[in-house]
């Protein structure tokens, strides 16, 4: 059985140095869990290159050598900036983003952004079909692709079909505001396998499938249900997605990493570090995340002096007018608050706009005394797992967002906040400031545990196997071909 992933992006960058185009490898959790499987296996894996037709006529002939170079093949899907912009920084980012994120009022329901989302999503169908084999297993991700299934089939692909979404499935209440429910809700029962991040996202999907497709009969109980639907029967699960908890363990462990934790701490003398690492997005709660803080400060005098929040923000669709705006709303919010806190040899926040690489992320979080994770709404949010994982030393405490997907995971040992509580928050982040070093042992040795069974080859396996139910065999188990890998 061959695996083909699809995906919005290939797992590799496409950049002009020089004068030249160069392939550079991507980072993240699902590139990380996949490479192996795909190099070992062999198979494709297919997405946009990121970089428009305009720019780069001949983005095939970039890849054509990549079977040989990394073990499979790497199929770009071209896209002009005339099929990009309505699908992606439209109807992707518009109108689905929002919506996913309970965000109605920023949604923008242009009838164009369906139209090209539909386009769009055909012609990834058609560049997998092309190369699509008798029993071949197809892996699409994420909302950008709802509609492939619909459109593979219709191209009269017969392949087992798996889709996993990232991002939260919201309720039924929300979900009938889409004007194009309908098209997409059928279009997602056109797979054998759609994922979910957590059971609510899972419940959210089967309550919109129960009231808007009468016909359709939902059955089972456990991780996997069934729903029958038009003559077919599509397997509904959630799989909590994660990171590759052994990796960060190692990384906490070098010199180099501990050599800037110390660093970072020596700058910081006795303060506690309350450390903010988000992406810039309006759904992560940056702004309600500083009037906590400005509450604590407020609320607690004797803390002034005594703790400092580094907020990391990592540039993301700049390219967009509503994320410039939440930009400059984020760093008035931080000017304002520094002015009327700072004092002599103590700035209350560190502002850091930036994506850091290397060893300076794992030492930061290495180095904070607590991760202050509150986003609005997150499918998962790997952030909070990523900090657990990074503390060897067993101390540090998560202060985590009850809408986040992780929460449902990490419920026991975090302390869990609703991040549109302003002064529930503060409230929370003054006891975590104060936890003995007992207790935070005790949460964080529960914390870690917890994401190191449950790692990206648990969820890669749990998936999979899933998916291939009815043939075990077809995918051996994620330890015979990822070293150190924790299956389940």
């Amino acid at each position: 059985m061959k695996l083909t992933v699809v995906s919005n992006r290939l797992p590799f960058s496409v950049v002009r140095e020089e004068g030249e185009w160069r392939v550079v490898p991507g980072t993240g959790g699902l590139v990380t869990a996949l490479r192996p499987v795909l190099r070992n296996r062999g198979g494709r894996w297919i997405g946009w290159s990121g970089v428009a037709e305009e720019e780069l006529p001949d983005v095939v002939a970039l890849f054509a050598s990549s079977r040989e170079r990394f073990g499979y093949d790497l199929v770009p899907v071209g896209l002009s900036e005339t099929e990009r912009d309505p699908f992606y920084l439209g109807f992707s980012n518009e109108v689905v983003w929002p919506l996913f994120h309970d965000l109605l009022s920023l949604c923008r329901f242009d009838p164009t952004y369906w139209a090209a989302y539909q386009a769009v999503n055909r012609k990834f169908a058609e560049v997998t079909a092309s190369g699509v084999e008798t029993g071949d297993f197809l892996w699409i991700h994420d909302y950008h692709l709802m509609n492939m299934a619909s459109e593979l089939r219709r191209l009269g692909v017969t392949s087992r079909l798996a889709f996993f979404l990232h991002i939260p499935f919201p309720p039924l209440d929300i979900f009938v505001k889409l004007p194009w429910r309908f098209p997409i809700l059928r279009a997602l029962l056109e797979f054998d396998l759609i994922g979910f991040q957590t059971i609510r996202d899972r419940r959210n999907f089967l309550q919109c499938v129960r009231h808007l497709l009468h016909e359709a009969v939902v059955s089972g109980k456990g991780p996997v249900v069934s729903v029958r639907f038009e003559g077919r029967e599509v397997r509904v699960g959630a799989f909590p997605i994660s990171i590759d908890a052994g990796e960060f363990d190692r990384r906490a462990r070098t010199e180099e990493v501990v050599g800037k934790c110390r660093t970072i701490r020596a700058d910081e003398g006795d303060r506690k570090i309350v450390l903010g690492v988000d992406r810039l997005d309006y759904t992560k709660g940056i702004p309600q995340k500083l009037e906590a803080f400005r509450r604590l400060l407020l609320e607690t005098p004797d803390l002034r002096g005594r703790v400092t929040l580094i907020q990391i923000v990592v540039p993301s669709r700049e390219e967009i007018p509503g994320y410039r705006e939440h930009r400059t709303e984020v760093e008035r919010l931080v000017g304002e608050i520094n002015g009327q806190f700072t004092r002599s040899g103590w700035v209350p926040i560190h502002y850091i706009y930036r994506n850091l690489e290397g060893p300076r992320l794992p030492a930061y979080y290495l180095a904070a005394d607590v991760a202050l994770v509150t986003p609005l709404k997150d499918g998962m949010n790997l952030v909070c797992k990523e900090y657990c994982a990074s503390h060897v030393d067993e101390q540090g405490v998560l202060v985590l967002s009850e809408f986040a997907g992780a929460a449902a995971q990490l419920q026991n040992s975090a302390l869990l906040v609703n991040p549109y509580d302003v002064e529930g928050v503060a409230a929370t982040l003054r006891r975590a400031v104060t936890l003995t070093p007992t207790e935070q042992r005790q949460r964080m040795r529960k914390l870690r545990r917890t994401i190191q069974q449950n790692d990206i080859y648990h969820w890669l396996d749990t998936f999979l196997r899933a998916a291939v139910s009815r043939d075990l065999s077809a995918f051996p188990r994620v330890e015979d071909y990822v070293p150190n890998a924790i299956a389940s």
